[in-house]
């Protein structure tokens, strides 16, 4: 028996993706859980594991191809007694006791079958049918379901006989009712007001002055500009200024940078200010929040997780630190300098790209005065670090010169005011500049 193996949910908000490479080949035997697919998302490149084992009969996708979540990938023949062998393995344990309670629903009704046949009038019987219509649902009640894929279902709001299974005999999975949602919010975004799109303007013929080359977006490039544009659209960008004299910092920087290349990291600006901001949001808990605007509430979030923009070749990549917090400043650096390496590298995965409560993009190593970050949403800040310059400074009745880094914070102005932004950067920047300030408030 022949089944199909579709791509799954490979992460928060991936809808499509472009096939980078396919690892087999027909005639192959997999097992469930190979890596049968590399695929280029709009965040990074990962390898797709297949759910079932088999022998590959047919492959559905090719190098270069635009494949969306739930396309068919793979055809794997003489798999039915694999698969059988493997349900129990996965669902062992919670399934199986969960399959328990699972039957005794239908085992109440059992005794009941004969009473409703006994008294079987034939007018009462075409009655009940019809008014039971609403109810065809309990006919239809064993879907071909885990007791956890039900339980899922529940908890998203779902009809579990509506979702269609792509398992042997039509079994639903927990990615089927994933994709089941997943294309009930897709249907909702796309009908949604196109007033809130970016609307393309219509591009001249550029052939008319000269020859031209054409080269297709990456899905890195293509995503970016699709979420810069809705954060764009969507959000009240304010973008407040302020400058901080780095002096003293950078004469620590330079004092202890081998003690923490000896731990494996590069001691830079970045990394301090990754302490810095993690300790400023403990004091300023709006800036660490995010606007539900479907319900009207503001999201609270107890933990800081930091995303730092790193250019690379193929794109702009955010990767998040997490627990800025919790760690010293040789951590964060280690962590920094290994996470920046595997973005160039295009090997972070999807979990390293999520979950950021605020951003920090340094553009310093490479020049300019000033910048206005876009925000990065669902987050409701962004810090633009710019180059530091030495300029002259009017200290205690004399200038001296001293070094001076520039610092842009754009914010949603739907949650945060013009005088918490202010509050805020003046905050980090003293912070900055008098570093005993993040032991004595941070």
């Amino acid at each position: 028996m022949a089944t199909q193996f579709k791509l799954p949910e490979v992460g928060e908000n991936v809808e499509t993706g472009q096939v980078v490479k396919v690892l087999v080949s027909v005639g192959d035997t997999v097992e469930a859980g190979q890596f049968v697919l590399e695929l280029e998302t709009d965040k990074a490149v990962i390898e797709v594991p297949s759910s079932v084992p088999g022998t590959v009969e047919d492959i559905h996708v090719e190098e270069g191809q635009e494949i969306q979540v739930g396309q068919l990938i793979l055809t794997f023949s003489e798999v039915e007694e694999a698969v059988k062998e493997a349900e129990p393995e996965v669902e062992a344990g919670l399934e199986a006791e969960a399959e328990a309670p699972e039957p005794e629903p239908e085992a109440e009704p059992a005794p009941a079958r004969p009473e409703v046949k006994a008294e079987k009038p034939a007018p009462a019987k075409e009655p009940v049918e019809k008014e039971a219509r609403p109810e065809v649902e309990p006919a239809r009640k064993p879907a071909p379901a885990a007791p956890s894929v039900r339980r899922l279902a529940r908890e998203l709001g779902v009809d579990i006989n509506r979702v269609s299974g792509s398992g042997p005999g039509g079994r639903i999975s927990t990615e089927d009712v994933k994709n089941y949602v997943r294309q009930l919010d897709l249907k909702t975004e796309q009908a949604r007001p196109a007033t809130l799109e970016a609307q393309a303007l219509p591009l001249p013929d550029f052939t008319r002055w000269g020859e031209v080359e054409r080269e297709p977006m990456s899905s890195i490039r293509r995503t970016t500009a699709r979420r810069l544009s809705q954060a764009w659209i969507t959000i009240p960008h304010v973008t407040h200024f302020d400058t901080a004299d780095i002096t003293a910092l950078e004469q620590l920087r330079k004092r202890y940078a081998k003690q923490v290349e000896a731990a494996g990291g590069k001691l830079t600006v970045t990394a301090i200010i990754l302490k810095v901001v993690a300790s400023a949001l403990k004091v300023f808990p709006k800036f660490n929040a995010s606007l539900d605007m479907a319900n009207q509430e503001i999201v609270h979030k107890m933990y800081y997780h930091i995303g730092v923009a790193v250019d690379t070749e193929h794109g702009l990549l955010v990767p998040v630190i997490r627990d800025v917090d919790q760690k010293n400043i040789i951590q964060l650096s280690v962590e920094l300098t290994e996470i920046s390496e595997k973005a160039r590298n295009r090997k972070v995965t999807l979990e390293d790209l999520e979950g950021s409560t605020f951003t920090v993009s340094n553009l310093g190593g490479i020049g300019g005065t000033n910048f206005s970050p876009i925000i990065n949403p669902p987050d409701v800040a962004i810090l633009g670090v710019s180059r530091a310059r030495t300029e002259p400074v009017f200290v205690d009745g004399g200038f001296e010169p001293r070094l001076i880094m520039p610092l842009s914070l754009s914010y949603d102005h739907r949650l945060i005011d013009g005088a918490d932004a202010a509050r805020f950067m003046r905050w980090v920047t003293q912070a900055i500049e008098q570093p005993f300030l993040l032991s004595l408030e941070g």
